[in-house]
């Protein structure tokens, strides 16, 4: 199993989401998130008074899928997220060892 973290511009968060339930993915955790990246935030004027915003908000979805899904799950998410302009965001891929389900102490894929 692995877990696929992306971060994404929130307009794309719709997209995203409709596409994984088609690909049939079970479920997933959307969190709202700032940071930035190599666009170290940006300049806003308020008022005619300019000041930074450090921090850009941004989604992430997290989903635990099947080790033979992940790779669908990363291109799908691409094609979705992609605007072609700075900021489109970035995935994180990483193993997962065990899952257990907490009602039914179900594990592994099961679990899912």
């Amino acid at each position: 199993m692995v877990k696929i973290e992306a971060i994404v511009k929130p307009f794309r968060l719709p997209a995203i989401k409709d596409a994984l339930l088609a690909l049939g993915v079970q479920g997933l955790t959307v969190l709202e998130v700032q940071g930035f990246g190599r666009q170290r935030g940006r300049t806003e004027v308020y008022r005619g008074a300019e000041y930074d915003v450090s921090f850009v908000p941004k989604m992430m979805v997290v989903v635990v899928v099947p080790r033979e899904m992940a790779e669908e799950v990363v291109d799908m998410i691409i094609k979705n997220a992609y605007t072609g302009k700075i900021g489109d965001g970035k995935i994180f891929i990483s193993s997962i060892d065990e899952v257990i389900r907490i009602r039914t102490r179900e594990t592994g894929p099961e679990a899912l």
